[in-house]
């Protein structure tokens, strides 16, 4: 078993030296190559740090660079905090203030931005000046350096948003990304013949999966350009061009390549293995998937930023009604989850209550904040006995007859409306199984006490329509007061439906167009 992640860099050097690691556009980067850079800029950092475990910010677009420095952060024996570039000025200084990291890895460019922000010169690395190494670095550096890191160490950073508005930083270990590396190589079959096709950016941590199945297994990782993703076209196009047969996307990218009917344009495709986590995956659009693509393994996975990516997971196996809500299955290798009711008791099979998780999937913590890490991390209320932490995700599940998980929604998005308590996202999942409803999104006006319903659709279905078949699918009181139909319902960088600034829009000074 590894004691570091780092170590299936080493393994995979010695088995597949030459073999492509990266492809990013016109560029590719070998794994050997991969090692030797990332090795020289670990030794710039560590020249500069003298410390351990210490933050290594990475301030770079998404691509070679990137994960370069990752890997050189790591040999540094430190770890790395991927940062949003296109992040306004006041989130990278709320992080910045927070992380107080020890170097920050840029490039000429966005060095000269973090200089406006007024971060000091001296705490930053450009990768250009980096970009070759003495020719006798390699037996220095393995006399200079042992790689003394064990599993509890950290191994990156991600920041999230806060519900203060000042952003988080999840602290994962080492041991959370070597479980769930292991989990996925056994469970996903994979292997050097294996081509990933990447579309998390760096700063989300869906990208965990693709970057260290790559480095573990020896296989490819393409950088899809993200150019593509609002093309569905063009993207399946791209994928068959580099016979990429792996994606771990969010539902967003995968529901406009069925709106779209791309698939049913294309002769033959690629792709064998079909994952998705983020955000619900509709039904019907997964139905779509599966007609055209029915050879394919399709996996829902499940889990928040602070449980190492993903914690319970799903293997379509079985045909689902495009109504019919699809399970998140069932926990991940050395990961546990527990459904607490409102009295803190385990609920029962059918009981809806929140999925709360155990296991060395956990974070550390939040970084720099006792109290939040406090909150969120707690003692398990079934054991008295030792101590045992889990993590509250705030979403609320049950289990079904089949004993599988079935996620309800969030404990922020169930309300109280008429005297009932209703998840919004059971209303999203009954419009999205409408034959003319692309994509769909649920908020409540607390003020004026009404259901609203955002939704792409033909431009021929009216409110009535909507309505008319909606009420042979949930309670008339869950019936949406309000319906207003959009061209494209906005995403948010991670590529899942932006419902802040829908809410936010819709609540502070409605849309632009009339509400039907």
């Amino acid at each position: 078993m590894k004691i570091n992640a780092l170590e299936y860099l080493r393994e995979t050097v010695i088995k597949y030296p030459n073999k492509p690691a990266i492809i990013d556009g016109e560029r590719s980067i070998t794994f050997h190559e991969l090692d030797l850079k990332s090795k020289w800029l670990g030794f710039i950092i560590e020249t500069k740090t003298k410390k351990r475990n210490q933050p290594i910010g990475v301030f770079l677009p998404k691509g070679l660079e990137a994960i370069v420095s990752f890997m050189g952060a790591l040999y540094s024996r430190n770890f790395y905090v991927p940062m949003d570039v296109k992040s306004p000025e006041t989130r990278i200084n709320a992080i910045l203030s927070n992380l107080n990291p020890s170097i920050i890895v840029t490039n000429k460019h966005y060095k000269s931005i973090l200089l406006s922000y007024g971060v000091p010169e001296h705490l930053m690395i450009q990768v250009e000046d980096i970009d070759k190494e003495p020719d006798n670095f390699v037996e220095f550096f393995e006399d200079h350096i042992s790689i003394n890191m064990i599993d509890t160490d950290p191994i990156y950073t991600i920041y999230t948003s806060g519900s203060t508005g000042v952003p988080k930083g999840v602290v994962i270990s080492h041991r959370g990304v070597i479980d769930y590396i292991e989990w996925a190589k056994t469970t996903f079959n994979i292997d050097e013949k294996t081509i990933i096709g990447n579309q998390a950016p760096f700063y989300f941590d869906n990208s965990t999966l693709d970057i260290y199945l790559s480095i573990a297994a020896g296989c490819t990782l393409v950088v899809i350009p993200e150019q593509y993703f609002a093309f569905p076209i063009k993207l399946m196009k791209y994928i068959n061009e580099l016979n990429i047969n792996f994606i771990f996307w969010v539902p967003s990218i995968l529901i406009n390549v069925a709106n779209f009917d791309i698939l049913s344009q294309t002769l033959d495709c690629s792709l064998t293995k079909i994952l998705f986590a983020g955000e619900v995956m509709p039904t019907k659009q997964l139905n779509y998937w599966r007609r055209n693509l029915p050879g394919a393994l399709y996996a829902n996975l499940y889990g928040p930023t602070e449980i190492t990516v993903d914690c319970t997971y799903y293997i379509v196996n079985r045909d689902f009604d495009d109504n019919e809500p699809l399970p998140i299955g069932k926990p991940c290798r050395n990961s546990n989850i527990i459904i607490l009711n409102n009295d803190n008791k385990e609920a029962g099979v059918t009981e809806i209550g929140e999925l709360c998780v155990k296991g060395s999937s956990l974070a550390l913590g939040y970084w720099n904040d006792p109290v939040k890490t406090n909150a969120s991390f707690i003692q398990n209320p079934l054991n008295s006995n030792y101590q045992e932490k889990i993590y509250k995700t705030g979403d609320l599940v049950y289990i079904n007859e089949k004993e599988e998980i079935i996620y309800v929604g969030r404990k922020d998005t169930q309300i109280k409306h008429m005297g009932y308590r209703i998840e919004l996202g059971e209303i999203e999942m009954a419009a999205l199984s409408l034959d003319s409803i692309f994509n769909a999104c649920a908020l409540y006006d607390l003020e004026k006490k009404e259901i609203v319903l955002v939704h792409e659709s033909e431009n021929n279905l009216t409110v009535s329509n909507i309505r008319r078949q909606l009420v042979n699918l949930v309670p008339k009181y869950m019936i949406p007061t309000t319906i207003i139909q959009l061209d494209k319902l906005p995403l948010n960088p991670n590529g899942k439906i932006d419902r802040v600034f829908l809410k936010e829009t819709y609540m502070n000074k409605g849309f632009p167009i009339a509400q039907r």
